[in-house]
């Protein structure tokens, strides 16, 4: 008997060390959430989305729950005190008997499973009912009822989930009470006389008599959610709103079905007092087949045999509708739309009118300069930058320059296996240092970034700024600093040890000096050396959750984030800035777009820093908040960018002081604010449709668009696309604008057939102005203006894929890249083909980076390309190749010419050096045999690629700028024996042939 009682006190005993296991961890998550959002100053974010949640998460395990634990008891107690005799109940007679010792349990058991899935679906609902308690007014209304818009963003998502919920919970209580009045004879299938018992009658007409008021209060709620469906009707993939069926048809029909709904659980209300299931039973067929014949067949034959005929005509009211809804809902509704017949023909001075857009050309392409960035400028390998890289602009010498910038952040993967321990990876390493940034339209001599901002410790035109990078898009593992001692390393240096310590006093993060946090964080963890090792004082902080994206995303959990965070030297700090959404999926009439797969294209396929949005399907969006990350303390600042938005409104109602006013935002910050580039995605896939206006021309969809695959992207499997090309951010004037200004662009080409296939001639350009300002609290009067220049349709002008297929296929070109891929090895790469509409017509312009295959090698910017019309050119500069493209004058100048590194950067030079190979050879004339002295240079050039290499693996930048001067000196002599060749054959050598700039090695 004592050996029983100990084996059934094991099992409780079990469960309540589970629980309390369970208590504890949770616990420990619980307080380290609440410490985190208090130290940043966002506790009450956090605190009305816990308490919101639990409310919800009992309120429906309550009722679901509730619900099958009441009809189950009722059911069993309201059964016959005799079952019925008859073969039917004798076959149940053994169920009975082996459920009966079970009964309670079963019972709990089948009311906790429906309560923790109700809890669980009202509990991921929080942000639908705290929109519907701070509801606001759009102050607009829909073309159909004259509601407002807001009722549908608002209210129609939460009325709608609380009828769906109710009726899931009566459906629920009236399986339970058909499986136990039927398990207990009061309710039989077979035999004669009565069916049911007066008691099983009464409960299950009053549960379908509940559950009919509800249909038909969900069958008057579905008149409103057809103004935010996608019509069947139209024909035309993701429109919204009733369309002329909808509006004639299913309308009417659903009101019908309502009231049918409502007279048969009525019905229902009579059976439970009478003794026939007659009637319901009658008004049950009639629902059904009201639901066929008015619901189904006659908005069939009203579009089959009225619509269908007269599509243009009848339809054209509702396309309207739905055309200007999305306009509206997507903010594209000012877009400046101008004609744009492009010249093709080319003629000296041809760019004199856009000579400010032209230094504005983007040269560096930030997503294949990131290895240059960590070659010159990683100093060791536990550092590294972003792929891509991120363009912004800043003031330098009293003139705008478009920037490529980078954070030299920590690489905790570059630490080789001895020095993975936990001390080194949690409180020795813990932080990167400094800005690189670069000139977008310039580049060094030998074809490196031109840097105004570089080395360890910082040096530059940026002036003195918090370097320390503890805050940023690769410090994805926690780490303990503080601590008073200096343990950390800073930077690297010429000291004894070979690098200056630290300690951080930045106050971000969460002491954890004491006892008990040291073990809940311990908890957290998983990691005991929190609790143990002595690195961690009464002094320490624990600094985790330090991405970006991570922490605006806890502390603003209802905002959609922008793929791209960058980095900003703002006031003497480092400031991460990221771009949030608010979104809706219910604004009426208006399109939907599914925000993966619009925001996809090559730089999110191919990059890890630039992430495409969460793949859901919405049909409203505002850019409504900037947010940003202090890359030092941590600190997470919301600021209100469009404060007129009814959505931010209403998220700003529910979390008061949570989001700053745009008063807020200071003219430095507000210089380097830009227009987010996932906005702008979604806003061109619109505009690929909603350019067309005209509601009959929409129907048709013959002027429909979409973006270009990019050219220059990498190769893809076979019978897979290219993804498609991203806009550029450039500064450009564009035609009408007055002036040029820092914009987002992308281009248009017809839109795919059913087969894939797509003609790649251009039909439309897009930039958007993306320079914010820097006035105190105040945007730029055009910033967000949309400008859409329209071709002609009977016009024939090359888009990017075309362009990329002539630029490839030209023979001066062909034979540049050529000497470019001297050596075993070397590779070319196709920078961004940037699209400029300047000279009347449409510039395009590829910058030619070259790399060798040595471990340590980099793209170096060596050749840019031009493409006017028919014209195609390639040069060392962007200035000579437009010159060459217009006749030996383009009339504008770029200003790309070179420029010298910074003060303290290693620049390769000609001098002598330890490790050299020897002196420049001198470029010899062509006095013998051409081939011979062909063959010569190619293997010197080969010799001076092995030489470079060999200095870059040893970072001897003096020798490696000499067997750069080798190389030059090679290719030129390989290129004048080549025309000796071409003379001798009495073939005129092409000047643009000629190579003036050395390859890389």
């Amino acid at each position: 008997m004592l050996r029983r009682r100990r084996r059934g006190a094991a099992l409780p005993t079990v469960l309540v060390l589970v629980a309390l296991v369970v208590a504890v961890v949770v616990g420990a998550r619980i307080a380290t959430d609440v410490w985190w959002f208090d130290q940043l100053g966002f506790l009450r974010t956090f605190t009305t989305k816990l308490w919101l949640q639990a409310a919800l998460f009992a309120v429906g395990a309550l009722l679901l729950g509730g619900a099958v634990a009441a009809s189950l008891t009722l059911g069993y107690r309201t059964r016959p005190v005799y079952a019925p005799i008859s073969t039917e109940q004798a076959g149940l007679d053994r169920y009975r008997e082996s459920l009966e010792p079970l009964r309670r349990l079963v019972v709990v058991v089948l009311s906790v499973a429906a309560g923790l899935f109700g809890g669980s679906v009202a509990m991921s609902r929080w942000e639908t009912l705290l929109l519907w308690l701070n509801r606001t007014s759009f102050g607009t209304e829909d073309a159909q009822f004259g509601m407002d818009q807001g009722f549908y963003v608002f209210s129609l998502p939460w009325l709608s989930f609380v009828v769906s919920f109710l009726s899931a919970a009566v459906v629920l209580a009236g399986l339970a009470a058909l499986a136990t009045h039927y398990l207990y004879g009061g309710l039989r299938l077979a035999g004669g006389g009565q069916r049911t018992t007066r008691e099983a009658r009464v409960h299950l007409a009053s549960l379908a008599a509940l559950f009919l008021v509800l249909r038909g209060v969900g069958y008057w709620l579905d008149r409103y959610e057809i103004m935010v469906s996608e019509s069947g009707n139209i024909n035309i993939a993701d429109v919204v709103g009733p369309s002329y069926t909808d509006v004639h048809a299913v309308l009417p029909a659903k009101a019908i079905l309502a009231i049918v709904a409502v007279v048969v659980a009525l019905l229902f209300v009579a059976a439970a007092a009478g003794t026939s299931w007659r009637l319901p039973a009658i008004g049950t067929g009639l629902l059904v087949v009201s639901a066929i014949a008015v619901g189904g067949v006659y908005p069939w034959a009203v579009q089959r045999f009225q619509v269908t005929p007269n599509r243009q005509a009848l339809e054209a009211e509702y396309v309207d509708r739905n055309i200007r809804a999305t306009r509206d809902a997507y903010d594209v509704a000012d877009t400046e739309t101008t004609d744009y017949q492009p010249d093709t023909s080319v003629s000296p001075g041809q760019l004199r009118e856009d000579a400010d857009t032209i230094p504005g050309v983007r040269l560096l392409d930030p997503n294949v300069v990131s290895d240059a960035f960590r070659q010159t400028q990683g100093q060791r390998n536990y550092y590294a930058f972003p792929d891509p890289l991120d363009v912004d602009r800043y003031s330098l010498d009293g003139q705008t320059q478009d920037t490529v910038i980078a954070a030299r952040e920590l690489n905790l993967e570059g630490l080789s296996d001895s020095q993975r321990t936990w001390v080194n990876l949690h409180t020795v390493y813990t932080h990167g240092y400094g800005v690189v940034a670069a000139r977008g339209n310039e580049r060094a001599p030998d074809g490196r970034p031109s840097y105004f901002e570089a080395n360890i410790p910082s040096q530059g035109d940026l002036g003195d700024y918090e370097p320390r990078i503890y805050f940023g898009e690769r410090t994805e593992d926690y780490s303990i600093a503080g601590g008073g001692d200096a343990v950390e390393i800073d930077y690297p240096d010429n000291s004894p040890e070979g690098y200056a310590r630290t300690s951080y006093t930045g106050g971000g993060g969460v002491p954890v000096g004491g006892l008990l946090r040291k073990l809940v964080y311990a908890l957290k963890f998983g990691d005991q050396n929190i609790l143990l090792s002595n690195q961690v004082n009464a002094d320490s902080r624990i600094l985790y959750d330090r991405t970006p994206r991570e922490r605006v995303e806890k502390v603003a959990p209802w905002l959609t984030l922008d793929g791209d965070a960058y980095p900003a030297v703002v006031d003497g700090k480092v400031l991460w800035i990221l771009d949030g959404y608010t979104t809706s999926a219910s604004y009426p009439y208006s399109s939907t777009t599914r925000l993966g797969e619009v925001t996809t294209d090559s730089l999110t396929t191919q990059t890890q820093s630039v992430q495409a949005l969460q793949d859901r399907t919405v049909n409203y969006v505002r850019n409504s908040v900037k947010a940003t990350v202090d890359a030092y303390t941590g600190a997470v600042t919301l600021y209100a960018w469009d404060d007129t938005d009814p959505v931010l409104m209403a998220w700003m109602k529910a979390f008061p002081d949570a989001v700053q006013p745009l008063s807020q935002v200071s003219g430095s910050l507000m210089s380097h604010l830009r227009y987010p580039q996932d906005m702008f995605k979604v806003q061109r896939d619109v505009l690929s449709r909603y350019h067309v206006t005209d509601p009959r021309s929409f129907l048709t969809g013959q002027d429909f668009w979409q973006v270009p695959q990019d050219p220059t992207a990498s190769e893809v499997a076979q019978g897979q696309q290219r993804p498609a090309q991203p806009p550029y951010y450039l500064t450009l004037q564009m035609p009408g604008q007055p002036s040029p200004a820092f914009s987002l662009t992308t281009t248009y080409v017809p839109t795919s057939n059913n087969r894939g296939s797509s003609s790649q001639i251009i039909t439309g350009f897009a930039a958007v102005d993306a320079d914010a300002g820097s006035a105190d609290g105040e945007k730029n009067e055009g910033y967000g203006t949309i400008r859409l220049l329209e071709l002609p349709q009977s016009s024939v002008v090359a888009g990017p894929v075309q362009v990329q297929n002539d630029i490839q296929s030209n023979a001066a070109v062909a034979e540049q890249v050529r000497l470019l891929s001297l050596g075993q090895g070397s590779e070319v790469i196709n920078g961004n083909l940037l699209t400029l509409p300047v000279g009347g017509g449409l510039l395009y312009v590829e910058p030619i980076y070259a790399r060798s295959t040595g471990q340590n090698s980099f793209p170096q910017l060596r050749k840019v390309v031009a493409v006017f019309g028919d014209q195609i050119a390639i040069a060392d500069t962007l200035n000579e190749a437009l010159d060459d493209v217009f006749a030996g004058d383009s009339g504008a100048t770029a200003g790309d010419e070179g420029a010298p590194p910074i003060g303290g950067a290693p620049a390769p030079t000609a001098g002598p050096a330890p490790g050299a190979t020897g002196a420049p050879a001198p470029v010899a004339p062509v006095t013998g045999d051409p081939q011979a002295q062909l063959q010569a240079a190619l293997t010197e050039a080969r010799s001076a690629i092995q030489d470079s290499a060999a200095a870059l693996a040893r970072q001897d930048f003096t020798a490696y700028g000499q067997a750069q001067e080798r190389l030059r000196a090679a290719v030129e002599s390989a290129s004048a024996a080549q025309a000796a060749l071409a003379g001798a054959s009495g073939a005129a050598p092409d000047p643009a042939a000629t190579p003036s700039g050395a390859p890389t090695p």
